[in-house]
């Protein structure tokens, strides 16, 4: 398992996610890659991982996988 960062860490990448949260739509790609760093901050081996999983069961397979084939193209 991965280190866990500081509190201050921590709560700074939260703080980010609930930015990403409030200025980026679903399906762009920076919810994804704070929700990721907040998992990395939180210890997790693969947040990537996390991130995928969370997104999955938030949006439902199909959803989330258009809007992972859309990032993959850059739209």
């Amino acid at each position: 398992m991965a280190k866990r960062a500081s509190p201050a860490v921590r709560q700074a990448a939260r703080a980010n996610y609930q930015q990403a949260k409030a200025n980026s739509a679903p399906g762009e790609g920076g919810r994804f890659a704070a929700v990721k760093a907040s998992a990395a901050a939180s210890g997790a081996t693969n947040p990537g991982a996390v991130a995928a999983a969370i997104g999955r069961r938030k949006y439902g397979k199909a959803r989330f996988q258009a809007m992972a084939a859309a990032g993959r193209k850059g739209h």
